[in-house]
C-alpha cells in the first residue's frame, strides 16, 4: 500500500521545537504533535515515529538557529527546505501568534506549495560566510574605536596636522605622543588607543585567515573568486564576499532575479490601472552583506574607464571572455553614472544605482567561469583520435 506525504512544519528556537503535520491523504486534515527537545536524538525518534524519512518533507523559518537542523535531516535521509520568513504568508486580521500556530500554518501553506525556499550552503561554504563576516564586524569595532579617539581628542582641542594622511603611520605616532597631566585623561586616552591598535592586529589575523580560507577552497570556488577580480572596484576581498553570500551564480536564472535577491532593487506600488507606475526607495528585502559591498565597489565607476596597475595585474590570466566582460562594465557603469549625474540625481542613489547594475556583469562573469571550469573538466580525446578525425575531414 502506498504511503501518503506527509508535509512537516517545525518552528524551532533553540531549545524547543514545534511540530505540526499536513497529511494529504487525510482530507487536509493538519495537526500538532506537539514539541520536541532539538536535539539529535529526538529528532531521530520523531521522523521513526512519523513512519521514516521516505514519505517525509519538512521545511522550517531561516533564523538565528542557522541551518544545524537542515544538515541533520539531510543526513538523515529526510527531504528539507529552509523558508524565507518575510515571504510567508499573513493574515491582515491575524493577531495570535503562538508556536504551534506557527508550525500548523508553516505545514499547511509548505503543502499548498506557497512557500519561498532559501539557499542552503554546505558546513564549508557556512564557515567560509561566518569567516568574512567576523572581518566585516571587526572592520565595524575598528571604525568605531578610531571614532572614540578623534572625538575624545577633539573636545580637549587637539587635531591632527591636516597634511597627514588620517590613520597612517605619521598619525599614529602623533597619538601616541599625546599626553594629558590630569591621570583620568591619560587612562582614557591609554584605553582609547590600545583599543585601535587592537582592531588593527584582529583585522590582520582574520584577513590572514580569508587568505588561508582562499587557498583551500574548492577549484570552482577558487576561479569564480578570480575571476570576479576583473572587474573594477572588486578586489579579493569584495569577490570572497560575494561568492560567500551567493555561491553558485548559475542557480540564478537571470541577472534581474539576483538583483532581486540583493535587495537593491526598487519598491513599487503601481495600482490602480494604467498611468500610476509609482517607485520608491530600495527594498532592502535581500542580503544586507551584498549590498554593502556593491555599494562600496560602485563608487569606482565614477571615473573614466582605465586598465592599469592593480587591477591589470587581477586580470592575468582570465580567459578573453572574463576581461571583455569587465571592460565593457567599466564602459557601460561609467556612462550611465554621467547621465544619471546629468540629470541632477543624488551620487548616493547614482550609486547604488549603478551597484545593481554591476550585479548583472557579477553574473555573467560567474556564469562564464562555471561555463570554463566544466569545459576544462571534461575528458579531452586522444591525440590518436584527433588525428584519425584530421584526417577523415
Amino acid at each position: 500500500m502506498k504511503k501518503h506525504t506527509l508535509y512537516v512544519g517545525l518552528d524551532v528556537h533553540a531549545e524547543m521545537i514545534a511540530i505540526a503535520v499536513a497529511d494529504e491523504g487525510r482530507d487536509g486534515e493538519v495537526r500538532s504533535l506537539g514539541r520536541i527537545p532539538n536535539d539529535r536524538a529526538s529528532i531521530g525518534k520523531l521522523i521513526k515515529k512519523l513512519g521514516g524519512s521516505k514519505q517525509l518533507r519538512m521545511c522550517y523559518e531561516a533564523g538565528p538557529c542557522g541551518y544545524v537542523l537542515y544538515w541533520q535531516l539531510v543526513e538523515l535521509g529526510v527531504e528539507c527546505e529552509v523558508i524565507a520568513p518575510t515571504l510567508v504568508p499573513v493574515k491582515a486580521g491575524d493577531r495570535v501568534k503562538t508556536d504551534k500556530r506557527d508550525a500548523i500554518k508553516l505545514a499547511r501553506c509548505y503543502r499548498a506549495g506557497e512557500l519561498t525556499p532559501v539557499w542552503v550552503p554546505d558546513r564549508a561554504h557556512e564557515a567560509l560566510r561566518d569567516l568574512v563576516r567576523a572581518r566585516e564586524a571587526a572592520k565595524h569595532d575598528q571604525r568605531r574605536a578610531r571614532h572614540r579617539v578623534g572625538k575624545f581628542l577633539l573636545r580637549h582641542g587637539r587635531r591632527r596636522q591636516q597634511k597627514t594622511k588620517a590613520w597612517g603611520a605619521t598619525h599614529m605616532d602623533w597619538l601616541r605622543m599625546q599626553t594629558f597631566d590630569e591621570y583620568a585623561l591619560q587612562a582614557t586616552m591609554t584605553d582609547y588607543l590600545t583599543e585601535v591598535e587592537h582592531a588593527s592586529e584582529r583585522l590582520k589575523l582574520l584577513e590572514a585567515a580569508i587568505d588561508q580560507a582562499v587557498e583551500e577552497m574548492p577549484e570552482e570556488s577558487r576561479a569564480l573568486v578570480q575571476g570576479l577580480q576583473a572587474l573594477r572596484g572588486v578586489a579579493k576581498l569584495t569577490a570572497v564576499t560575494v561568492v560567500a553570500e551567493l555561491g553558485r551564480l548559475s542557480r540564478f536564472d537571470k541577472p534581474s532575479e539576483l538583483m532581486g535577491y540583493s535587495g537593491a532593487v526598487p519598491s513599487e506600488n503601481s495600482t490602480g490601472g494604467p498611468g500610476k507606475e509609482r517607485r520608491g526607495k530600495i527594498t532592502k528585502t535581500g542580503n544586507g552583506h551584498l549590498r554593502r559591498v556593491l555599494v562600496e565597489s560602485a563608487w569606482s565607476y565614477r571615473h573614466p574607464p582605465k586598465l592599469r596597475g592593480d587591477l591589470r595585474r587581477r586580470q592575468q590570466g582570465l580567459s578573453d571572455e572574463v576581461q571583455a566582460i569587465a571592460w565593457k562594465a567599466q564602459h557601460r557603469l561609467h556612462n550611465r553614472y554621467r547621465h544619471l549625474r546629468g540629470r541632477s540625481k543624488e551620487s548616493q542613489k547614482v550609486v547604488t544605482a549603478i551597484g545593481r547594475e554591476l550585479l548583472g556583469f557579477i553574473w555573467a562573469i560567474g556564469v562564464q567561469v562555471e561555463k570554463e571550469q566544466k569545459r576544462e573538466s571534461q575528458p579531452q580525446p586522444s591525440r590518436r583520435y584527433q588525428l584519425k578525425r584530421k584526417k577523415a575531414a
